[in-house]
């Protein structure tokens, strides 16, 4: 072939070419490194992602690639006759429309954006090295059996991606695996050479993060404590708290268990060795991913097993901690909301848009608490991570004095006033039990005008359509007016809602958050409650 002799000028310009589109398609593929790393880089959550709605992805790559092989084909058609380089000017097409695509793309609202790690970084090196070979190799073959489209051929490439990005991943299964294991090994190694820190893990279909800065704040009145920030409940998350933020001088070391496979808990438990435990709550949270609830209840399980020495503390008011916390033989306390018989009891609750009361009784002591957080499942955070703190020498007076700086979180039932609207945000996440309390907690204001802004729940495998029919009825019973976003779960809970004899007119779509805000400016007027309860995931957008 010619244009492989070093000699020929289009050989230098082919790979020119090459790597410009290397570096422009890893713009492009933003939003599959974003999947992929949202499902853990599991490659089922990535295949998930394609076969869903979001097949809508897959149209827009299509649509690049189309129009910029119409406009490639039109340019040397016209140009065909003046020869020489005037058939590179069809690339300025194909560089237009998928820089329009990358605006776009970053345009669309993102609740977790792509994280650049070096994990990340590394597989963006691969996908390029990939699409830069791909390309040239097109290149080449087209200008030996297809001089007419020529260079142009490289438009087609961004139909590639969705398959590029996965193979990239699967080539560097062997190296992750390598870095990961050194670093886990570093991590271990130094939590060996701190025999007294007190390991604290903390897992549940729900509440982990909240519990951990909770029960933060209340060990702090006492000891030093290393909290695992954000979301970092994987293990190469724990693997940096360990290396990057637990300092000698620490005392406690709080650490979030994620999980969405059987397993995943098992996996953290062997990386730092807790001495005790907390079970926020077992409900069905990822089903999709875990396929039945006594997976479910089993991996969460697996924190309790990995417990030797200490205890563990359970929610009394999540059936599902309640069954393990029966059926668990070693050292366990319960705590709970209005239970005599748990070793942690809050009782005599009030609540109103400021914050909270309670009764905080352990064992046969008991003071009165106030703190400005609302919401039932809150408040049950808050009795685990006493029954903890209590445990390791935090007194009542001292729990209470900390209870009282409790502050919310950030999209937890954070109650926002703004132009005379009380607005509680629950938007972060959802479950079956938190979406319930968060209806529970609407109830208790006095107001006659309540609006409920929500997608619904997702990753609820097959009973996702049942969950959302009875999230409607219970919706009914409650708000004035309902804003369903995304059509994802929209006629499940529109469903729920008429079976409990809902006013159609009250039923209102948005096709997204941004859309939902803007509705609220016409049908809500001063003095209304509203909860907007969950937030999609960007896998879901």
């Amino acid at each position: 072939m010619e244009i492989l002799q070093q000699t020929n000028p289009h050989f230098y310009i082919a790979i020119a070419i090459s790597i410009l589109n290397g570096v422009l398609l890893c713009f492009v593929a933003g939003k599959l490194f974003q999947m992929l790393q949202l499902s853990g880089y599991k490659l089922s959550g990535y295949n998930a992602w394609l076969k869903d709605t979001k097949i809508k992805f897959v149209g827009r790559l299509f649509m690049l690639a189309f129009l910029s092989l119409i406009s490639i084909l039109v340019t040397n058609a016209l140009l065909n006759g003046f020869g020489g380089y005037y058939c590179y000017l069809g690339l300025i097409f194909y560089l237009y429309f998928s820089v329009v695509f990358i605006i776009n793309m970053t345009k669309m609202p993102q609740k977790t954006p792509l994280k650049q790690t070096r994990r990340m970084n590394r597989l963006i090196a691969t996908v390029f090295v990939l699409i830069t070979l791909i390309s040239f190799g097109l290149i080449i073959l087209a200008t030996e059996y297809v001089p007419f489209l020529k260079y142009g051929v490289i438009v087609l490439t961004p139909l590639f991606l969705t398959f590029i990005v996965p193979v990239a991943h699967v080539i560097l299964i062997p190296i992750e695996k390598l870095i990961r294991l050194k670093y886990i090994r570093g991590a271990k190694a130094k939590l060996v050479k701190m025999p007294n820190l007190i390991k604290i893990g903390i897992t549940g279909s729900y509440g982990k993060t909240t519990t951990k800065h909770i029960l933060n704040v209340l060990l702090s009145t006492k000891y030093s404590v290393c909290m695992t920030p954000h979301s970092f409940n994987t293990p190469m998350g724990l693997t940096k708290v360990v290396l990057k933020y637990l300092k000698k001088h620490h005392q406690v070391l709080i650490a979030e268990m994620g999980a969405r496979n059987v397993g995943d808990i098992k996996e953290l438990c062997n990386l730092i060795s807790p001495k005790h435990g907390i079970i926020t709550a077992v409900g069905s949270q990822h089903l999709a991913t875990f396929g039945t609830e006594e997976n479910i209840a089993k991996t969460k399980n697996e924190l309790v097993q990995s417990i030797t020495n200490g205890y563990v503390v359970f929610n009394g008011n999540s059936n599902g901690a309640q069954q393990l916390y029966n059926n668990c033989q070693k050292q366990k306390y319960l705590a709970a909301l209005e239970n005599e018989d748990a070793f942690c009891n809050i009782k005599n609750i009030k609540v109103n848009s400021k914050g909270s009361t309670f009764t905080l009784c352990i064992e046969n002591e008991e003071v009165e608490c106030s703190c400005k957080l609302i919401g039932r499942h809150l408040l049950e955070d808050i009795a685990i991570s006493c029954a903890m703190a209590y445990n390791l020498g935090v007194r009542l007076k001292e729990l209470q004095t900390a209870i009282a700086t409790l502050k919310p979180m950030s999209h937890r039932m954070e109650v926002i006033n703004s132009n005379g609207l009380t607005i509680i945000d629950n938007a972060y996440n959802s479950s079956v039990e938190s979406s319930t309390a968060a209806l529970e907690t609407l109830k208790l204001f006095d107001n006659n005008n309540k609006i409920v802004v929500t997608p619904g729940l997702v990753e609820m495998g097959e009973k996702e359509q049942q969950v959302n029919i009875e999230f409607g009825e219970k919706i009914a019973k409650v708000a004035n007016k309902v804003i369903i976003v995304n059509k994802i779960n929209l006629e499940s809970i529109k469903q729920g809602l008429l079976n409990e004899g809902y006013n159609e007119e009250n039923i209102f779509e948005a096709a997204n958050l941004k859309d939902a805000t803007a509705m609220l400016g016409n049908i809500a007027k001063s003095g209304d409650i509203i909860l907007f309860e969950n937030d999609l995931p960007d896998n879901y957008t």
